[in-house]
Formats: structure tokens, sequence, C-alpha cells
């Protein structure tokens, strides 16, 4: 569902005042009364009421009163459902296994056409996604000659030096007397 504009500005700008921030802070803790947060914020009963209206405007608050003490308390179910509204349900209600999913395939899907490496990445992080889909080219108990690893990377990226280096620096394959075979995903180490 694409969030209303209006909604959205509303929610943001009633946000964007330092203020305010602090007075949401505030009624996190527990409900207040105005008087008491003009005391705790250091502003004046005027001053807290006009933002407690900008707030309340946008539905983030709840008002009782009890004689002549108006008490304030924040609706978290409203920041949600405003939330959900300015920034989508997926983006609140996060998967993490599906997000680094989405990260490895955006990051595979910027780097890699046609089965080609456009660039190495210089981020670490993004090395590190199209470093796992490049060992996924090394059968898991089968040794290789440097010759032969040069040819398989070759296929991908000109540069087989650099990613036969960071391959070996990353534990996705190991090197010994001039042989190369591919580890176990348990002894990578992460970036």
């Amino acid at each position: 569902m694409k969030p209303d504009f209006d909604v959205t500005l509303a929610f943001l700008k009633a946000l964007a005042n330092e203020q305010r921030l602090r007075i949401v802070g505030l009624l996190m803790e527990r409900k207040r009364s105005v008087q008491e947060l003009a005391a705790l914020i250091g502003l004046k009963e005027p001053t807290i009421c006009h933002h407690l209206s900008v707030l309340n405007k946008v539905g983030l608050l709840e008002m009782t009163a009890e004689g002549n003490v108006h008490w304030y308390r924040l609706r978290a179910d409203q920041i949600l459902a405003l939330g959900r509204s300015v920034f989508g349900q997926e983006r609140i209600n996060i998967d993490h296994g599906m997000d680094e999913r989405r990260w490895d395939k955006r990051i595979l899907e910027n780097f890699i056409e046609d089965g080609q490496l456009k660039q190495i990445p210089a981020s670490r992080k993004k090395r590190w996604v199209v470093l796992r889909w490049l060992v996924d080219k090394f059968k898991m108990d089968e040794h290789y000659t440097e010759a032969s690893v040069n040819k398989i990377l070759q296929k991908h990226h000109w540069d087989s030096a650099t990613l036969r280096r960071e391959l070996i620096g990353y534990r996705m394959l190991k090197r010994q007397k001039g042989m190369y075979w591919r580890q176990p995903e348990s002894t990578w180490l992460q970036a």
C-alpha cells in the first residue's frame, strides 16, 4: 500500500522538532501532565501545549482529564500504524534472513552481468557476497592446480590473482603445496 503523501508529511513534520522528540521520549516512559513536561523540558506551558497539539493532530497522543490536570500518553499502536503507513509493512516487520537474501541478490545484480564480474567490490561486505558466489564454482571434494583455479576464475573476471588471494584470505579455498581445494562454509571468515 502506497502511503498518503499528506499523512507522511504530517508525521515527519511532527517528529522533525527537537522539543517534540524530547516530549515523545518522556511520554514513552509514562503518562505526564503539561506542567510536568514543561518543568522537565524547561519550556513554558503554552509552548508545551502547542507541541502536544502537533503530536495529537497526527494521532500520536491520548489525553485524559483528571479535574484540571490533563494527562498525555503516547499511543504506541498509532506510532506503529503511522510507521507502517509511512515506511511500508515490509520495513516494519523485517525478516532478517529474507533481508540478507535480498541484500545478496541486489549485490550480485549490481556486480555480475551475464556471468561476468563487472568489477571487484571495494566494500568488504559486498566483496564477500561476490566471493561466496565465486566459490560455488569449485566442487567440494576436488583438488585444483593454480592454473585450473585461475582458469575457473578468469571465466568470470580477468583478475584471477586478486580473486584467488581473496578466496584464500576468507578461508573459502585452502592452498597447500600448489594445490587448492574448497573449504566447508563453517570455516569461512565473515566480512
